[in-house]
């Protein structure tokens, strides 16, 4: 008796079910390695937006919250209520620098894209930018955009282009080279041009501050606000809340992706409890040719568990092809800003995979443990008489 053969035939002996069971798994599989990887994702590109800001304190508005300093990372527009005043009081303290933004918001095209006014002299050495073509900003107040190496490709910007912010024409003067950051997709104003056109003047978002001494970083922090009426928080700080938050958003969304496994688990159920009331006749057969109760088990768990290996298989492909084509689609939400578009390379990982897949087997195997255990339960008078 080939069981593998006859494990095969039974499964797909009724197609439809055979496939809307197959179904159930893959969705379920699916859902989940998408959220895994889209999570993998964001955490890894948190960590990459707080290293790309270059600022080893942020001065934020006071009171301001966690979603502040997600903005912060994403380049989202934040309210405009620090002064130029505070941040000229943070920047005369002894052993740091301290360089004020402003963020806001436009559009190209109907398209929206982030806008950031800075103190252009000071924000290029802080920054370590580089101008891939055309020039820099001559001057703290040249009314010139600086456009990030993502958002000249996205708009098919150059240098010698022009730019309407706010119902101003501005010329494109330089495009940065690519940083890897939210700075890619950012247009550059000088800051004064920036609070003119936005209405915002004397006023900035946040200000990036680095320190001459990591070891007294809290000093400063406590000198900061003895400055100033404002919140200041550690970029690791800062990272370790913005995780924080991802973290619980990517616990909700694996909760509501494992709800639908254990969805496709109670189908698994459903059609080998089927299976084994449809196939009694046949199972005394395998009784009377000498088929031992251990073997029947053996038969249904293995159709049980060939459901979780080919449904974990095209779940995985497909919660993957997800994860890479979804990412663009989601990036306007504040939360979601992070997901620019995986790199296959990275969401990729083997041990997810394999994992995923594994993970499906197990699913299926212990919802098909019930099934198999009642069809090797059937005595062979039992089963043979069955019409």
């Amino acid at each position: 008796m080939n069981i593998t053969k006859l494990v095969v035939k039974n499964i797909t002996r009724r197609r439809g079910r055979f496939v809307f069971t197959l179904l159930g798994i893959t969705i379920g599989i699916a859902s989940f390695v998408a959220f895994l990887a889209l999570g993998g994702g964001l955490k890894d590109e948190v960590r990459r937006e707080a290293a790309a800001l270059g600022a080893n304190l942020v001065v934020t508005p006071k009171g301001s919250c966690a979603y502040e300093q997600v903005s912060i990372l994403t380049g989202e527009q934040l309210p405009s209520t620090i002064t130029m005043e505070e941040v000229g009081r943070v920047a005369a303290i002894q052993g740091l620098t301290a360089v004020p933004v402003l963020t806001e918001k436009t559009a190209i095209r109907n398209r929206p894209v982030g806008v950031a006014g800075v103190l252009p002299d000071a924000m290029k050495p802080f920054k370590g930018w580089e101008v891939r073509s055309g020039e820099y900003f001559a001057n703290n107040d040249e009314r010139v955009v600086v456009v990030g190496a993502a958002a000249a490709e996205s708009f098919g910007l150059k240098p010698g282009d022009e730019v309407t912010i706010r119902g101003t024409r501005l010329p494109v003067k330089g495009v940065l080279k690519e940083t890897g950051s939210k700075d890619d997709t950012t247009l550059f104003l000088a800051l004064s041009v920036a609070q003119e056109l936005f209405k915002a003047a004397g006023k900035a978002s946040f200000v990036a501050v680095k320190v001459d001494d990591l070891s007294r970083t809290d000093d400063y922090i406590m000198k900061i606000k003895e400055t100033v009426n404002a919140g200041v928080v550690s970029d690791k700080q800062m990272l370790k809340s913005v995780l924080g938050i991802i973290g619980t958003v990517n616990v909700t969304l694996q909760l509501i992706a494992a709800i639908s496994v254990l969805a496709a688990a109670f189908g698994i159920v459903n059609t080998m409890m089927t299976a084994t009331y449809e196939r009694r006749r046949e199972i005394g057969i395998l009784q009377a040719i000498g088929a031992r109760r251990r073997e029947i088990f053996a038969i249904f768990l293995m159709e049980s568990g060939f459901y979780g290996l080919l449904g974990g298989i095209c779940g995985v492909a497909g919660g993957l092809a997800a994860s890479i084509l979804v990412g663009p689609m989601v990036n306007q939400n504040a939360f979601l800003a992070f997901v620019k578009g995986n790199d296959p390379a990275a969401v990729l990982d083997p041990k997810l995979m394999v994992g995923s897949v594994a993970f499906s087997v197990a699913v299926a195997l212990v919802a098909g443990l019930y099934p198999a255990w009642r069809a090797a339960r059937l005595t062979p008078v039992e089963a043979i008489s069955h019409e």
